[in-house]
């Protein structure tokens, strides 16, 4: 049963929203996990979905979901490239993963505004420019 699974804190696990110029110098976004921990992670599972309003209307996404079979320690993997247009919405990520035996499960969510380039920093890790997110 779910109510007998320990689900122990999520640590040095993080997404990332990166922003990159492809070939025709157009800006692309992208939505990364970043695993900082010095374990690799396993069939990470993902579902993403945005939500929110726009001129008081309701908007929502589909919800798509994702699987990565590992990323190694220091390493990071493209969930998916997220269009501009949603930025105004929550943009949730809900994250589970093994290491080892063990599972965790995290739900992290960019909401509205947060998705900024006033927010872009350089991220060490991977050498792009991008929003954060712990």
């Amino acid at each position: 049963m779910k109510e007998d699974i320990e689900f122990l804190p999520v640590e040095n696990v993080q997404l990332a929203v990166i922003r990159e110029k492809n070939n025709d110098d157009e800006v692309l976004w992208s939505v990364h996990i970043l695993n900082k921990n010095k374990e690799k992670i396993s069939n990470v599972l993902i579902s993403s979905k945005g939500y929110g309003e726009k001129n008081g209307e309701k908007q929502s996404t589909s919800i798509l979901r994702h699987f990565i079979e590992q990323v190694e320690s220091g390493e990071s993997a493209i969930i998916e490239p997220i269009d501009p247009d949603l930025f105004h919405l929550f943009n949730e990520y809900w994250v589970s993963y093994y290491i080892g035996d063990q599972i965790y499960d995290k739900k992290f969510i960019f909401v509205p505004g947060s998705l900024n380039t006033n927010y872009i920093s350089f991220i060490d890790m991977i050498q792009k420019e991008g929003i954060l997110h712990s």
